[in-house]
């Protein structure tokens, strides 16, 4: 089938008739039948069944429609990205993002973004490390923002930012460790969500081991804002990013960074051959300058 007929045969069957998918692709009723008849003469059998003046769809063209499905899904976006580029200012930008990321740092970087771009539109994915490079390479995302990604072949990354592990825990369960929560304090403790996927998981078992330090994993879960709500829901204590600790404020918690400093990266992931485009540099940039305001405030 040519795709022009593929397109009128996709129109006659969400509409029901030739006169409403006429009218959809705004073109004349003849031309609609005429190519639907060469497109059933060219298959070899009928698409469309007339019953009480609307076209039933046969088995084969549910069948065949089932197919085209991904295909009519990814035209539909290709028309919003080719509108939205018409305009100055415009773009579409496929996004995906780590969990702890997308509670609060990527909503405060959209709405101040699209104070100054607002033709940009947004597809926003949540995924843990190995989904976002894999969404990368299979082209199903434009545009990663991770913590400390690992190299991979196919990939370009540039360093945003930096960010931190911290202790959050009970007022009142360990004597005030100060500015910094010193790390031997979680030794023999039962501890929650420590063993978080990503490169980032083994921040705090590496610093562990490398000084002795032995403490009882409870729980293990591959996304920080689990570990931060089960520990404030049993009073517990867990070790989670900077970031998942604001979202999470609760009364009667208090979080710290460690000592020593649990520390990583906040990189951007392309595609080698698909560098950023104009309108992700441009937020690319807003984001940056959002890190780098939270960040900036007290811990408390």
């Amino acid at each position: 089938m040519r795709l022009r007929q593929l397109e009128i045969v996709h129109a006659v069957y969400q509409h029901g008739s030739i006169s409403a998918a006429a009218r959809a692709l705004g073109v004349s009723q003849p031309s609609v039948s005429k190519t639907l008849h060469h497109a059933e003469d060219n298959l070899g059998f009928r698409l469309f069944q007339l019953s009480r003046g609307r076209l039933i769809p046969t088995d084969e063209a549910h069948a065949l429609m089932r197919e085209a499905g991904d295909l009519f899904d990814r035209l539909g976006t290709l028309q919003i990205t080719a509108r939205n580029l018409s305009h100055s200012g415009g773009g579409h930008i496929r996004l995906g993002i780590v969990p702890s990321l997308a509670l609060d740092m990527v909503p405060q970087a959209m709405a101040l973004f699209r104070r100054d771009w607002p033709r940009v539109t947004f597809e926003v994915h949540t995924h843990h490390h190995d989904d976002l490079l894999r969404s990368l390479i299979e082209r199903e995302l434009d545009l990663a923002i991770a913590y400390t990604p690992p190299p991979h072949p196919r990939l370009a990354r540039e360093v945003m930012a930096e960010g931190e592990l911290v202790v959050q825990y009970p007022d009142g369960m360990f004597p005030d460790p100060g500015a910094r929560f010193p790390l031997e304090q979680l030794a023999d403790r039962d501890v929650i969500g420590v063993a978080a996927a990503g490169p980032i998981g083994a921040v705090l078992t590496e610093a562990a081991r490398a000084r002795g330090i032995t403490f009882r994993e409870t729980v293990s879960v591959q996304t920080f804002f689990i570990a931060a709500r089960l520990a404030q829901l049993e009073r517990g204590v867990t070790v989670i990013d900077e970031f998942t600790a604001r979202a999470w404020r609760a009364p009667g918690f208090t979080w710290r960074p460690t000592s020593p400093p649990l520390r990583f990266t906040i990189s951007w992931v392309t595609l080698e051959e698909r560098q950023p485009s104009r309108a992700a540099r441009a937020f690319l940039r807003t984001f940056e300058q959002v890190l780098e305001d939270n960040r900036a405030k007290a811990i408390t």
